[in-house]
């Protein structure tokens, strides 16, 4: 399918589903697909992201990834309280780059389209791009001091890993690059090249711990990944966050996502993706099937061991200090792309 025509099945979810809502505030494109032309193909390991707008300060569960017309859309709502001011805006990482460009689905109160006309024009100045990059290193060094060492081990492996892949989002803001998610160590590589930083990079599998792995043993791990997603899906019945990404429509990002970067050669980049998807199998299964998650723990922990290096929570303290450590390189890292990145202004 082309890009084109799944943003028009978006726009089609959002007249249907969304603005009749009590509250419906506008809706925006956010994600992989914006910025790109209508014509591009849409792989099926990547999904629609709209945002809606609300007017309620605690916005409703957002229903994540949902099958329409044939399109995988995820859906997150936001309240308008976040984006009422566009300096607030700016300065986040995760908001700002959705009004780079004009994203706007629906706009009953115009609102939207303000927001963006103030950001787009001064998204790329130098001192909005820096307190981006603030904000990722925030988010690395804040979550990362959060750890707790109490909580079951595969809650332990999510609070680790996914601030210490906040790393790469530090580089990709600086080069005013799309702060992905699955992608975001491909991502990342290819801009420590194209800034003649490659060494960096190395650096960056080691502290997740898979710099050295082989593709068999991720395919290998791979193949438990698919078991215990299969696994969990049908006993899934508390509400997380992140629900919607363990259900049959999301399989094609969950499970097919991480065996394309295997198949085109970026084994080491499919770890993260496949071990936070493992730990998330395992905090659904620990409150809905127990048994189950006993059952495949020892899986778990083999993929953890054998792709990350860590085997327990002293394993994690110890990266956890390593990940802390680096974080200044890191940013020196970020400075010398703001530097030389042509496209920044001011």
């Amino acid at each position: 399918m082309r890009v084109g025509a799944a943003r028009a099945a978006a726009v089609r979810w959002v007249a249907a589903h969304a603005r009749p809502a009590a509250g419906y505030r506008g809706a925006y494109f956010s994600g992989s697909t914006v910025g790109r032309p209508d014509d591009a193909e849409l792989a099926p390991s990547s999904d629609v992201d709209v945002v809606v707008v609300t007017a309620a300060d605690e916005p409703p569960a957002k229903p994540g990834k949902l099958r329409y017309e044939d399109v995988l859309l995820e859906i997150t709502y936001v309240p308008w309280a976040e984006l009422r001011d566009p300096a607030a805006v700016l300065s986040s990482y995760h908001l700002a780059g959705s009004f780079r460009r004009d994203t706007v689905i629906d706009d009953p109160t115009g609102r939207l389209r303000a927001l963006y006309a103030e950001v787009s024009p001064r998204f790329a100045e130098r001192s909005w791009v820096r307190r981006r990059c603030l904000d990722a290193r925030n988010r690395v060094e804040g979550r990362l001091a959060a750890f707790d060492g109490s909580a079951p081990f595969h809650e332990q492996v999510t609070a680790w890993m996914f601030p210490t892949g906040v790393t790469t989002h530090l580089l990709l803001v600086a080069a005013l690059r799309n702060p992905t998610v699955r992608l975001r160590y491909p991502a990342a590589r290819d801009v420590l090249d194209a800034y003649g930083q490659p060494e960096l990079y190395p650096e960056l599998l080691e502290l997740l711990g898979c710099a050295g792995v082989s593709a068999q043993r991720v395919r290998h791990h791979l193949a438990e990944l698919v078991r215990t997603f299969d696994a969990t899906v049908p006993v899934a019945s508390t509400p997380f966050f992140f629900s919607s990404d363990l259900t049959a429509q999301a399989r094609p990002i969950a499970v097919d996502g991480s065996r394309e970067l295997l198949d085109r050669g970026d084994h080491r980049e499919a770890v993260f993706w496949i071990i936070a998807t493992l730990a998330r199998c395992h905090t659904v299964l620990a409150a809905d099937a127990p048994a189950l998650h006993a059952a495949r723990l020892p899986a778990f922990g083999a993929a953890v061991a054998e792709l990350t290096g860590i085997t327990g929570t002293a394993d994690i303290l110890a990266r956890r200090e390593e990940v802390i450590r680096f974080v200044p390189r890191l940013w020196t890292a970020a400075e010398d792309i703001l530097a030389a990145n042509p496209d920044i202004t001011g």
